[in-house]
């Protein structure tokens, strides 16, 4: 199994196995190098299985392991950061209860550049080949302990925004019964916020089912009966959130990323006047930075491509469609709760509904996603379908986009058509999803 755009993740048990976690620490041990290496999960059922792996397959190396517990992958990549240690989250992030994955991060909190991720794939080939290193024993061998990194790492996100910032909000959170579940409400009524909290009781297995930010119907509801000011659902590993304004409308990443940056510019915070997004962001946005005067600046889809072309850049904001947001003075990845907190400031700031906020900024364009599930993968998919995606294009005009690429977490082809008529936009991907599936 090779890495995605967002580690290793499939089937627990079946496709990621015991002795494949295993080997991932092993490799992670070999190639990260360091002491210690910090290990987070959240609570799906799988979790504690794999991460017992991974934490054998790291000391088995000689590698020491902190135990994070049940917390979110941007907890994880702060104590890496805070201890300038490898670190590695056992979570599958959106994905359903049944899936796991791992995910790496080197010493500093920063996901893995490409280099080093083939250096770890390298590894993982020769242990599976059964070559292995010389053997530790005795006082060699790694030592296991635990930390509580959730006081630190909470009290960093209530530093990130002004004290009692958020006096006199009425806030719904979904926590998706994810790893956010124990963190979200204390933190937010810290910020002087009245809370309300929901699915935030994960059992192993509701984990992302029925809630969070994937199927945010449920707090769209609950907005809209309790009066609340605004609310925010988050994903299985909390590292991106989605918002739902007082109407019980969806705010996504790209609105979201929008706000911040127009605060950010206003509050001469945003360096070069630039925002970093990938090729999933909406037509809409393109279009209301260029008004704003904002430069935009494209990746791959990915918040590690994100952070890449962040640092690059030397920029302070970056974000994805799906609710991954960066603010790189405060965070080496995707954080919902920070995100939450720094949304939230901002509408108290504004005085201001989060609706009218984000309309007078963008414009969202009819944008059609369709999966296509593949037996197999395709990386040239968009090769292959050169001549379908020139004739799309050249319809399309200024006016639209198409985007046809393999999902670097799933076994589909995402494809993705824009245009001002939704009916148009339906029709070309119509067409491209049947080309695909001929393919």
């Amino acid at each position: 199994m090779k890495f995605g755009t967002d580690g290793i993740r499939g089937v627990a048990n079946t496709q990621l196995t015991p002795e494949l976690a295993m080997a991932v620490g092993r490799a992670a041990a070999r190639v990260l190098g360091g002491p210690t290496i910090a290990v987070g999960r959240d609570p799906r059922r799988s979790g504690p299985m794999l991460e017992a792996a991974f934490v054998a397959g790291a000391c088995s190396e000689g590698a020491s392991v902190e135990l994070l517990g049940v917390v979110p992958t941007p907890a994880v990549a702060f104590r890496s950061q805070e201890a300038s240690i490898a670190a590695a989250m056992i979570s599958a992030s959106h994905n359903p209860f049944a899936d796991n994955g791992i995910k790496l991060f080197a010493p500093g909190g920063l996901k893995l550049s490409d280099e080093v991720q083939a250096a770890v794939e390298a590894e993982l080939e020769l242990i599976g080949a059964g070559r292995s290193a010389d053997a530790v024993s005795g006082a060699d061998v790694g030592e296991v302990r635990t930390h509580d990194v959730a006081p630190a790492y909470v009290a960093h996100v209530e530093d990130s925004v002004a004290e009692g910032a958020l006096s006199g909000l009425k806030v719904v959170l979904d926590c998706g019964n994810g790893a956010a579940s124990a963190l979200a409400g204390p933190l937010f009524i810290a910020l002087g916020a009245t809370v309300d909290v929901i699915n935030s009781s994960p059992d192993g297995q509701n984990i992302n089912s029925g809630g969070g930010s994937t199927d945010t119907a449920g707090l769209q509801r609950r907005v809209v009966e309790t009066g609340a000011d605004i609310g925010f659902a988050f994903d299985g590993d909390a590292d991106r959130m989605m918002a739902v304004d007082h109407t019980g409308r969806l705010i996504d990443g790209d609105q979201l990323l929008a706000l911040a940056a127009n605060d950010l510019r206003s509050r001469g915070r945003l360096p070069g006047d630039t925002v970093v997004v990938t090729v999933m962001t909406n037509l809409g946005f393109r279009l209301g930075m260029q008004r704003l005067g904002i430069n935009v600046v494209d990746t791959a889809v990915g918040d590690r491509f994100v952070l890449e072309a962040l640092d690059a850049g030397g920029f302070a904001l970056g974000g994805e469609q799906s609710g991954h947001l960066i603010f790189r003075d405060r965070a080496t990845t995707g954080d919902g709760l920070l995100s939450a907190a720094v949304t939230a400031e901002i509408v108290v700031r504004a005085g201001a509904p989060l609706a009218g906020l984000v309309d007078s900024l963008m414009t969202r364009l009819p944008q059609v996603l369709r999966n296509v599930r593949i037996a197999a993968p395709m990386p040239d998919v968009a090769a292959r379908l050169a001549g379908e995606l020139d004739a799309a294009a050249e319809s399309l005009g200024d006016d639209g986009r198409v985007l046809v690429r393999p999902s670097g977490t799933e076994p589909v082809v995402r494809v993705m058509v824009e245009a001002t008529d939704e009916a148009v936009a339906h029709e070309w991907c119509d067409r491209l999803v049947s080309a695909v599936e001929a393919l």
